[in-house]
């Protein structure tokens, strides 16, 4: 499913659409190439969640906590991994425990698509906006639309 994302509102509106289904234990796998808004989708999920205040790019701290949010979640950016097996050395399942993680870079961390509570979203340059590419797992089927 391609969801055309042509403006900040699109986006904002489309963040609230997955923060309204989002489960602890899913997964939001967010690819693209740099600048396609993975961490704006990602920053729209946080704040319809109820997060108020700053939502740094975990680019450099790798993993970002949201406890205070029903679900909890999870924000990490895997850019940086060199090998998917760094992510055990960085804890990811015991920060994963009861939480949503938002995703960024997933194939550095060896991807999530395996997982049934995966919603992959594909982002890319349109136009003056983004296009989304959605596949939702079993986990999201009767969720999703």
């Amino acid at each position: 499913m391609s969801i055309a994302l042509p403006d900040l509102a699109a986006m904002e509106a489309f963040g609230k659409r997955i923060a309204e289904k989002l489960r602890a234990g899913d997964v939001v796998a967010l690819t693209g190439g740099l600048g396609t808004g993975k961490t704006t989708l990602s920053r729209a999920i946080l704040t319809a969640l109820g997060h108020r205040g700053d939502v740094p790019s975990p680019t450099f701290t790798i993993i970002e906590t949201y406890e205070h949010l029903d679900p909890p979640v999870v924000h990490a950016d895997f850019y940086r991994l060199e090998e998917p097996s760094e992510v055990e050395q960085l804890g990811l399942d015991d920060y994963r425990e009861g939480a949503a993680l938002l995703a960024e870079w997933p194939d550095h961390a060896g991807g999530f698509a395996n997982e049934a509570g995966c919603l992959q979203i594909a982002l890319e340059m349109a136009d003056e906006g983004r296009l989304a590419v959605v596949e939702p797992g079993a986990g999201w089927q009767e969720r999703w639309p």
